[in-house]
């Protein structure tokens, strides 16, 4: 059973990225933070469809570990990922359609169907994100409802919106960044912009930044082959289960991550 978590198949040496230091402070009214939030996001925005290549590292539940994943999502809220493994059948396929996931596990001829992707996410791989969040992570934008109109100053080169959203610029007469959001699960921070996408991905759970024991994940996911915008038909978002396949449950799957981590 063990095999079936990414963290028993991928497991290596490998330390999480330092968090980057945000400012602080109250700041002063920005007459200029809603340009410069458009400026910011006006690469993701219009992005529909993403596929990818990450290389994930870092710490989920106490566990070290290093994985490839094959990433593809689509609005609203559709998300394909593979955990490709060094040789043979992936570690797991994961598909979501809007509520409705499926999760197949070749290696152990398991499968579980009709699952809410942030609940799968967090049962085989300890990161709760639904298939929309994802979406909007791996693009490098904000959700809508956490766009605030109190845009204010911190300084030159930061604009911050209430506590979710910080913008940065390298200069005056360089672009606005989305730098950093927080989300319901913690934070998001973006590296290593090319066309105003990101690059490298952090994310780290509430308490995390501090290492609290709460702390579930530190994760870091380096992108690369990406593609934005390239037709995803219907069929990448299902998974074709072999008739042989046992069902398992989401406390099977929570269950073998939490032996992972004992051990």
């Amino acid at each position: 059973m063990k095999r079936v978590v990414l963290l028993a198949t991928l497991t290596v040496t490998s330390c999480g990225a330092p968090l980057m230091k945000l400012p602080a402070g109250p700041g002063a009214p920005a007459t200029d933070a809603a340009d410069a939030l458009t400026q910011a996001t006006a690469a993701c925005r219009g992005i529909r469809t993403l596929t990818a290549e990450a290389a994930a590292s870092g710490n989920v539940s106490g566990q070290r570990f290093r994985a490839t994943l094959l990433v593809g999502v689509a609005a609203p809220a559709s998300a394909r990922i593979e955990a490709v493994a060094p040789f043979g059948a992936p570690a797991f396929i994961l598909a979501a359609h809007g509520d409705d996931t499926t999760l197949l596990l070749p290696r152990d001829d398991r499968v579980l169907e009709h699952g809410k992707s942030e609940e799968v996410l967090d049962a085989v791989a300890g990161v709760r994100l639904s298939a929309a969040e994802l979406r909007d992570v791996l693009a490098g934008c904000a959700a809508a409802d956490a766009v605030r109109p109190d845009g204010r100053a911190l300084g030159q080169d930061w604009r911050v919106f209430g506590e979710s959203l910080y913008l940065h610029r390298a200069g005056a007469t360089e672009p606005w960044q989305l730098v950093a959001v927080h989300r319901g699960f913690g934070l998001v921070e973006y590296r290593d912009f090319v066309n105003g996408l990101p690059r490298s991905i952090h994310i780290v759970s509430r308490g995390g930044a501090e290492g609290k024991a709460g702390s579930v994940f530190d994760l870091t996911l380096a992108l690369s082959q990406q593609e934005t915008n390239v037709a995803l038909g219907p069929e990448v978002f299902r998974v074709d289960v072999p008739r042989t396949a046992k069902p398992i449950s989401l406390d099977e799957l929570q269950h073998a991550r939490e032996s992972v981590r004992k051990n």
